[in-house]
């Protein structure tokens, strides 16, 4: 599969997600990869449907396999960015993908579903992501050059490398899925990222010719959701989860979405997004630091966590994942029979990119 077609699913996923009913963006813990469902030929192996009305692609930020084209590209962009540069008069070294270290954040997210519950419940008050990247850039040969320049030195630095008003671009299975902000002047990593992956609002553009087969995919995460087995099931994991002590969740995400609201009052932070005020939050800038938190406070909220996230894993097990899986399956492929068509051009069109 190449990447382009990997990248880009991700993000017609992705925006599919906006559409549902459950904003949570926190990646999945321990996914089973080898187990595909009916769609993922067509979609690409980072799709899954999930409950909630909503597609989403799961293992962001997690270390999946990369083939060799991936690998290219990101060499190319790398090699691009140091010419670049040395033209705007600035150093930078081109660190080649397999040298980049493996975060701890990606290997935490590598643990069986119910190992990553007990060790961090659902990632979101026991990870502070705000540090994410700080592993990275303490290798990183670039922020030592950056860190030697004077200020006024960094913000042009900054400005050749980002354009002014530019952003980094997202990569997910080593392609932008976000396209690097696309200023005026894009800068020198704007620059490579569209030489190796091709103009992003290009990229978008495309997927408009897709939009009825994204709609139905929409619907059929409803369908999914509104099928009474997958509401009985619903129904006998609220029960589990009332009987191991934790009452009131009555919908499969609504534990996730309890943490994040209770972390939320802790950091100070307001949910932004269209409408979504039981979502997690989206916060400019990156997620909030946890430095000035109550540290017992946030202790209490990990704790809560890690023993919310233990319970709802079992119940889930017990009386939920068996029984939507059956149901998403058998829909999926009846979609797939339905939609064969324009499946195969969706398909075939991202792998010809």
């Amino acid at each position: 599969m190449r990447t382009s077609r990997t990248a880009l699913a991700a993000l017609a996923v992705l925006a599919l997600a906006a559409c549902g009913n459950n904003q949570d963006k926190t990646p999945v813990a321990g996914d089973n990869k080898s187990d595909k469902s009916p769609l993922a030929e067509y979609m690409g192996d980072g799709f899954i449907s999930s409950g909630g009305g909503m597609m989403r692609a799961t293992r962001v930020g997690g270390s999946g396999e990369q083939t060799e084209e991936d690998l290219a590209k990101q060499r190319k962009v790398e090699d691009s960015i140091v010419s670049c540069m040395k033209t705007a008069g600035f150093d930078y070294v081109a660190v080649p993908p397999e040298q980049k270290s493996k975060s701890k954040f990606a290997e935490a997210f590598d643990l069986p579903p119910d190992k990553f519950a007990e060790q961090y419940g659902y990632g979101i008050s026991t990870i502070d992501w705000s540090k994410a990247g700080a592993e990275d850039d303490a290798n990183d040969p670039n922020k030592k050059i950056r860190d030697a320049l004077s200020k006024s030195a960094q913000k042009s630095y900054d400005e050749a490398l980002n354009g002014k008003g530019g952003a980094n671009g997202a990569v997910i299975s080593g392609g932008p899925v976000g396209a690097p902000g696309k200023p005026q002047d894009p800068g020198c990593r704007g620059k490579a990222f569209t030489e190796a992956y091709g103009d992003p609002s290009k990229n978008q553009e495309d997927f408009k010719k897709y939009d009825a087969l994204f709609k139905d995919l929409e619907a059929l995460g409803k369908r999914v959701e509104n099928d009474q087995r997958v509401i009985d099931a619903t129904k006998g994991w609220s029960d589990c989860l009332a009987d191991a002590g934790h009452s009131g969740f009555t919908k499969i995400d609504d534990p996730r979405s309890s943490i994040q609201k209770k972390l939320d009052e802790l950091t100070g932070t307001k949910p932004e997004g269209p409408g979504k005020a039981d979502g997690p939050s989206v916060t400019i800038g990156g997620p909030p630091s946890f430095d000035k938190v109550d540290a017992a406070k946030l202790g209490e909220l990990r704790k809560a966590e890690t023993e919310l996230a233990v319970a709802d894993q079992k119940c889930k097990a017990k009386a939920y994942d068996s029984q939507f899986k059956t149901v998403q399956y058998e829909l999926e492929k009846e979609f797939v029979a339905q939609h064969k068509a324009e499946l195969e051009a969706y398909r075939d069109g991202m792998a010809n990119r």
